[in-house]
């Protein structure tokens, strides 16, 4: 592919319309509306969402996680706190997430701050999750370098059979986060790149200020 067929890669979105009267006052029942059509739109993985964190200095990185539950403290996602996301997280608690609904041409920007859940509560949903993704959460060392794939698979065979009739502990450095939102933008796409945006800015522990930004 050429650099002008990549220029001229564009498509027209025109598959709905966002309006401040059609937003709720809510931006978490809000979400809670979109995130609802986009299961029943069979978004693939619609619980995929863009994870950025930064250092404490400011360099940025950026990731795919999975949003495992949001109400109106926030949203909630699981990962080995010595990753590199952990890692920054614990010098510098700021991030954002992005959320993109392809087939319903919608996007969802969310900034906040990022804290820790109990330890109960991951707990809790690392027992709930399938015996391989808990073994795989024992043995990986996220984000630190290994010397081949054969060392990884080695030890998860390993702690599979340590723990085949037995409960896996939840390992100290795994867990969830809950990204607790202060910025909420929606982002419906819309023909001539006339894109409607709606943002929600946190104004006190309860309310939002709901505006409209130019595409």
């Amino acid at each position: 592919m050429t650099l002008e067929d990549i220029e001229n890669t564009r498509n027209e979105y025109h598959a709905a319309s966002l309006t401040e009267k059609d937003a709720n006052a809510d931006p978490i029942k809000q979400f809670d509306k979109w995130f609802n059509e986009a299961l029943e739109a069979q978004q693939h993985e619609p619980t995929a969402m863009t994870l950025a964190t930064a250092t404490h200095d400011g360099r940025p990185s950026a990731r795919i996680v999975l949003m495992k539950g949001f109400d109106q403290n926030g949203f909630v996602f699981y990962t080995n706190y010595l990753s590199r996301k952990g890692k920054e997280i614990a010098k510098n608690p700021l991030g954002a997430l992005i959320f993109f609904w392809g087939s319903l041409e919608r996007q969802v920007r969310i900034e906040g701050t990022i804290e820790k859940l109990s330890k109960e509560a991951s707990e809790r949903y690392f027992h709930s999750r399938p015996k391989g993704s808990q073994v795989g959460a024992v043995v990986s060392p996220q984000s630190q370098e290994i010397a081949d794939r054969s060392m990884l698979e080695q030890k998860w065979q390993e702690t599979e059979a340590q723990y085949a009739d037995k409960d896996i502990p939840k390992p100290a450095f795994w867990g969830g986060y809950i990204l607790k939102p202060r910025l909420i933008e929606f982002w419906q796409g819309r023909p001539s790149r006339l894109h409607d945006r709606i943002l929600y800015k946190k104004i006190d522990n309860k309310n939002w200020k709901k505006v409209r930004l130019a595409p």
